[in-house]
């Protein structure tokens, strides 16, 4: 009959259509390379919007822990440090024992332990010249990127005596001379600055070799406590600062 005739066979059609499905159900797995290589892949995107995640929230946690008042903990100077530092007056009137004008900026290049009196100098004036001094020959092969400054403020000229205690004049050997300049007390108050409550020469002055005065040692100082302040701005300045200007 022309129906039968046009109808497929249920025996027929059967390997066909279990090809097809067969033929589907096959896949390719993926290498173990590949799978490691994905892994990695993931790993450094999380790594990177973690890292972009930290950098958008740095000002935000800056800011919470400025408005929190937590503070870093306390500073282990012995001496106060100046910030701003102030930076060394290129206009500052500086004189040597001559009365000849010294350039300010020839002080820059070396570290500076300053002192400050009259020409006269009294007890106290001696003593702080002796622990610059003495101060100074502790740092050993270090001295060398140090000077000592002794500025006179009221224009008496310093006794020979004196000159001599701190190497400048009569050479003393073994001893590096302090140098000695001539300043107004009132031009002197643009650069250094006493505590509240004392007077200049109540200090002995720390300047780095850019010129900008950074420390201030209290009165009376303890030498070996002074020492370390000193040792540790050495210390930290070491990668870029040398002796002689």
């Amino acid at each position: 009959m022309s129906g039968s005739e046009s109808s497929v066979p249920a025996s027929a059609a059967a390997p066909t259509e279990a090809a097809t499905l067969l033929s589907f159900s096959v896949h390719s797995l993926p290498s173990p390379e590949g799978a490691a290589r994905d892994a990695r892949r993931t790993q450094h995107g999380r790594w990177q919007m973690f890292a972009i995640l930290l950098v958008c929230a740095a000002p935000v946690v800056a800011a919470y822990l400025a408005y929190t008042g937590i503070r870093p903990q306390k500073l282990t100077n012995y001496s106060e440090l100046i910030l701003p530092p102030r930076p060394l007056p290129a206009a500052l009137p500086l004189r040597d024992l001559a009365g000849a004008a010294i350039e300010p900026l020839s002080l820059r290049g070396q570290w500076l332990l300053v002192v400050v009196s009259g020409g006269a100098c009294d007890t106290a004036c001696e003593r702080r010249l002796w622990l610059q001094r003495q101060l100074h020959e502790s740092l050993g092969r270090e001295k060398d990127r140090v000077d000592k400054l002794w500025l006179i403020d009221d224009g008496v000229a310093p006794r020979v005596e004196t000159l001599a205690a701190i190497g400048t004049g009569a050479k003393t050997p073994g001893l590096t001379p302090a140098t000695v300049l001539q300043v107004g007390r009132p031009a002197l108050a643009a650069w250094l600055a006493p505590a509240a409550g004392r007077g200049l020469e109540d200090h002995l002055y720390i300047v780095d070799p850019q010129g900008d005065w950074m420390m201030r040692a209290p009165p009376d100082a303890d030498p070996a406590k002074l020492k370390r302040d000193v040792d540790k701005l050495l210390r930290g300045s070491a990668g870029w600062d040398r002796a002689g200007r």
